[in-house]
């Protein structure tokens, strides 16, 4: 799958004016207006749309970077915030029509396709924003959240009507003589506020753009791998717009909390096992703490404390799909504080018996290598 630099046919150091120019290049070479009828030039506009969409943006583009095309893509509905796939043509030009040099689409600024798209503009509604906090478990296998949103919508029996000032264009132009020739701008109707259409009949209730406040349910999907600080994006679940524009988005920010046992590093989970004297002397089995449940371990005879056991595969997935963290377990030998008369006597006869003097063997490795080795 091509991702969003192959589509503009840019490099990932390109500068943004060079991103815009590609972009330009192949929303001309893929306009609908010059080829009317053909679905695999319209896919093609639309793809050219969702990167540029991405890629334009200092913030998004250092998110897809850092998730890579997968990751930033994925999860529908529940996808990472930026993505314009779900874009309709009327939002493209919407969002975009300033690449093309006339406001509403057209092609005027570039020698010219027509402006068939230089009509009604469609504006959209406000985004909103969430919190949602999740355990370490629902992030690790993916989750879906119901969340009760405030969001406004338009009223029932609302009416609209063309806006007369612009025309329903959402857009005036004004048309100055300079030194330089006479130069024509662009700006949105402040009377509709660039919607193109003014409220005709209010509803009781309804606000100054014929809007009223509801409470919905709306469902998150939300993928298996999100970290905290990570934003989701549900399209269309923000504040309609008045008239016949579309809806904004809502914006998932996600905060994963701490969990009682398991410390997270990236994809891969720490577990501090803690074993007795005797345990680690003589060996034994625990049960220890997952992401999935619980499993028990076996531990050998002769365990050093520090120890590190990797249990592949038991960590976090990883969100662009590519396999999942391990779970590193750290041994530590429990030394008790106080013993009984019987029990010091033992450990004191045991002071002079050389097995039980350290003998580190060479393959026994430092506290700085196990570092160097979790880092790895």
């Amino acid at each position: 799958m091509a991702d969003f630099y192959d589509i503009l046919d840019v490099n990932k150091g390109a500068t943004a004016a060079e991103i815009k120019k590609a972009y330009r290049k192949k929303a001309i070479q893929y306009h609908p207006d010059k080829n009317p009828g053909d679905a695999a030039a319209e896919e093609n506009f639309k793809k050219a749309a969702e990167a540029y969409e991405t890629l334009s943006d200092p913030q998004k583009k250092a998110r897809y970077d850092q998730l890579g095309h997968q990751a930033y893509t994925s999860g529908g509905a529940g996808g990472f915030g930026g993505g314009a796939g779900g874009f309709d043509m009327d939002d493209i030009f919407s969002q975009f029509g300033d690449i093309f040099g006339g406001g509403g689409g057209g092609f005027s600024g570039f020698g010219g396709f027509g402006g068939s798209r230089g009509g009604q503009r469609r504006v959209k509604g406000k985004d909103l924003r969430i919190r949602v906090s999740l355990t370490l478990e629902e992030a690790a296998n993916g989750v879906d959240k119901k969340v009760k949103v405030k969001r406004k919508k338009q009223a029932p029996g609302v009416t609209y009507k063309t806006c007369s000032t612009c025309n329903g264009s959402g857009q005036v132009t004004r048309i100055q003589n300079t030194i330089l020739g006479r130069m024509q701008t662009a700006a949105p109707c402040n009377v509709c506020g660039g919607a193109g259409q003014t409220m005709d009949k209010k509803p009781a209730g309804a606000d100054a753009q014929g809007m009223v406040a509801s409470e919905e349910t709306v469902t998150i999907q939300i993928p298996a791998g999100v970290e905290s600080d990570m934003r989701l994006k549900v399209s269309g679940k923000g504040n309609d717009a008045p008239g016949n524009g579309v809806s904004g988005d809502l914006l998932v920010d996600i905060e994963v909390k701490p969990h009682a046992e398991l410390q997270r590093e990236g994809n891969n989970l720490h577990y501090d096992l803690y074993v007795s004297v005797p345990e680690a002397i003589l060996g034994t089995s625990k049960e220890i703490q997952t992401v999935t449940g619980k499993v028990r371990i076996p531990v050998e005879a002769g365990i050093q404390s520090g120890k590190i056991l990797r249990l592949r595969g038991k960590g976090m997935p990883s969100l662009n799909g590519y396999g999942t963290g391990d779970l590193l377990v750290h041994v530590n030998v429990w030394t008790p504080r106080s013993l009984t008369k019987d029990q010091k006597e033992f450990f004191e006869s045991m002071m002079t018996d050389s097995n039980f003097e350290p003998a580190p063997e060479k393959g026994d490795k430092s506290f700085f290598e196990k570092v160097k080795d979790m880092f790895s």
